[in-house]
């Protein structure tokens, strides 16, 4: 685990060139309900005059509950593309309903990135918090992306800002379980880990002021995948940052991207 004060780094390209947005698109190519059609969608953020670019797919937050698509800021004109999903949320859907939209999202971006002039082979994945778990889920259980004839290890790398890495509270909510009693079965990343996974970034705020004991999640986690003989696992705790600590994780996460070939 390495912890970090309040010492940052600003990417070193500058990138002068235009960028477009394409919104709510439709990542199913079937509907089920109307309201699969107004949260299944997405919104995508590219560089228009740039070729093999790297991709982030983007879970927002809001404990499965709550919370709308966004395309970070932090994250634009870095010559990258952002897709920011919407998804269905608990209780109008449980689990694992929003954990095949966080799948059907990402396969949708394989599918359809090198229209943009993206490359395949550089799909990342990332979130905060209940996105940030969606998207360890369907990195880590490869039977999601399955579903679409996609090897989970074609990602090129998790980046998870303050995930959950037991079953998510609002599973175990919809299981009659409090969010203090912590379980660990199919839907935890916990129980996924595994020695061939992507490149994995964890990132947490101060243990002290995390919520739910975040960051004692992650450092088991971290210590399980390298157990499990996962080399490329790595785990910071911002230190003086709680929950919502995204500010200083995302120039983080800009250079995992540029260090992760």
């Amino acid at each position: 685990m390495k912890q970090l004060l309040l010492f940052l780094f600003l990417p070193s390209a500058v990138f002068a060139q235009d960028y477009k947005t394409k919104e709510n698109i439709r990542y199913y190519s079937t509907s089920a309900d109307s309201y699969m059609d107004q949260q299944c969608v997405l919104d995508i953020y590219y560089p228009a005059n740039t070729k093999n670019f790297s991709t982030v797919v983007w879970f927002h937050g809001g404990g499965i509950t709550g919370g709308n698509k966004e395309i970070p800021e932090a994250l634009k004109g870095k010559g990258l593309a952002i897709i920011g999903v919407k998804y269905r949320l608990s209780p109008k859907v449980q689990a694992p309903a929003y954990i095949e939209d966080a799948a059907a999202a990402i396969a949708w971006a394989f599918k359809h990135i090198a229209e943009y002039n993206g490359d395949t082979n550089r799909i990342f994945i990332s979130g905060h918090s209940a996105g940030a778990y969606l998207g360890s889920m369907v990195t880590l259980n490869k039977e999601y992306l399955a579903k679409y004839q996609i090897d989970a290890n074609k990602i090129a790398g998790l980046i998870s800002l303050s995930s959950q890495a037991i079953t998510h509270f609002t599973i175990r909510k919809e299981q009659g379980i409090k969010d203090i009693q912590p379980t660990i079965d199919k839907y935890a990343p916990l129980y996924h880990v595994r020695a061939d996974a992507p490149p994995v970034l964890l990132i947490t705020g101060d243990r002290e002021m995390e919520m739910l004991g975040r960051y004692e999640e992650n450092a088991y986690w971290a210590r399980m995948m390298k157990l499990a003989g996962h080399k490329r696992t790595t785990l910071y705790e911002l230190q003086g940052f709680g929950h919502n600590m995204t500010a200083p994780a995302f120039p983080l996460l800009l250079k995992f991207i540029a260090e992760t070939k």
